[in-house]
């Protein structure tokens, strides 16, 4: 019988919670959505298993800029993550290079985008410019 993910997903949460991400139970959950013809759902996986983790109070936040993050941007992005996720107890900021990003940071959560990106900010002004023409 398929299982669904969310089942999947709380498994995985709670045991990586418990015990930490080691080798051996990654490969075992490897193996599982390779028998079960699953590996499509990972990336959805991962995101359910992301959410679980915030609800327990541990937020990863992928932050995407073209160069590193200073320490003030670092206290901004926690400071906006506790006002979404007020149980969070431990905030983990994963920063990933885009150079496509020209400034700013593109903020990637469990459940949501943020784009505060100069492109992102020049488009919006756009849209708000043709919007006032009419």
């Amino acid at each position: 019988m398929k299982q669904p993910r969310a089942r999947i997903a709380g498994y995985v949460a709670g045991k990586t919670l418990q015990k930490g991400v080691s080798p051996k139970f990654v490969k075992e959950v490897a193996a599982y959505l390779l028998s079960e013809h699953r590996v499509d759902e990972l990336a959805s996986l991962m995101r359910d298993v992301q959410a679980d983790w915030a609800e327990s109070g541990y937020v990863e936040v992928a932050a995407y800029s073209a160069h590193p993050l200073n320490a003030v941007a670092k206290k901004d992005i926690t400071r906006q993550v506790k006002t979404l996720y007020p149980r969070a107890r431990s905030i983990v900021i994963t920063e990933k290079r885009d150079p496509g990003v020209i400034g700013g940071v593109r903020i990637g959560l469990p459940d949501r985008q943020f784009d505060l990106t100069v492109e992102s900010k020049l488009r919006t002004f756009k849209q708000l410019a043709i919007a006032g023409k009419d």
